[in-house]
């Protein structure tokens, strides 16, 4: 998986493995470097999996980039940061271990998205939010792309969560603001996890998602009903 070394991330391996997955990370900082703005790190990472262990039959990818920019203000330099992060990565990583999988006649690949996508929080959020949608539209046609060879393609949208990597978007002060805020509106009135978020990933790993392909599931406490 990707993105394994933030919180959600980690949330995401501990349940993997719980189940029973043996877990590769790919990341900055995870067990296998990479640097997944780039092409060239992210396809020799990819490689790196297939030498170490062989094969791929789960993947999830869970990488992001919050460069924030609105409208006015932004550059190609943002844009691509953010899209080569979030889509191309998981479209090289999704190419290198699809074939795999199909010859298995097994595979699962899980995209993260957000729930963003249908209540967009900042207009400088713009980058992330786009990428959240080329993110949908990559899982549904890879779900139907590869469903004949037996390979199950999903998303996951969590809510908002208190995470490292969300107070980068906002200060402490105003994430605590926009945590209760967003919580009057859910339909549960909670804090949101990280595990709330690797539960609904690893359920479609299991053997309970099977029939699970092309869809979203939802973990944000009830915030967007779809």
């Amino acid at each position: 998986m990707t993105g394994g070394a933030g919180a959600i991330g980690s949330a995401i391996v501990r349940a993997l493995e719980e189940s029973g997955h043996r877990t590769a990370v790919i990341d900055r900082t995870g067990m296998i470097p990479c640097d997944l703005g780039s092409e060239s790190s992210t396809r020799e990472a990819a490689a790196t999996v297939l030498e170490q262990y062989g094969r791929c039959d789960v993947f999830v990818q869970c990488a992001a980039a919050f460069d924030q920019a609105a409208l006015g203000d932004l550059d190609s330099a943002t844009l691509r940061h953010v899209f080569a992060t979030i889509v191309e990565s998981a479209l090289w990583l999704a190419q290198a271990f699809a074939p795999g999988m199909a010859e298995r006649g097994f595979g699962r690949i899980i995209f993260m998205t957000s729930d963003t996508l249908w209540s967009p929080p900042l207009p400088t959020m713009l980058p992330y939010v786009a990428s959240k949608g080329a993110v949908i539209g990559i899982m549904r046609s890879l779900a139907v792309a590869l469903g004949p060879d037996g390979i199950a393609v999903s998303s996951v949208a969590p809510g908002l969560t208190d995470t490292p990597g969300s107070r980068t978007v906002n200060s402490d002060a105003d994430l605590d603001a926009d945590l209760d805020a967003v919580i009057e509106r859910q339909a549960l009135k909670r804090r949101l996890t990280p595990e709330d978020t690797a539960s609904a990933v690893a359920y479609l790993a299991s053997d309970g998602g099977a029939a699970m392909t092309g869809q979203i599931l939802c973990a944000d406490g009830g915030l967007i009903l779809r």
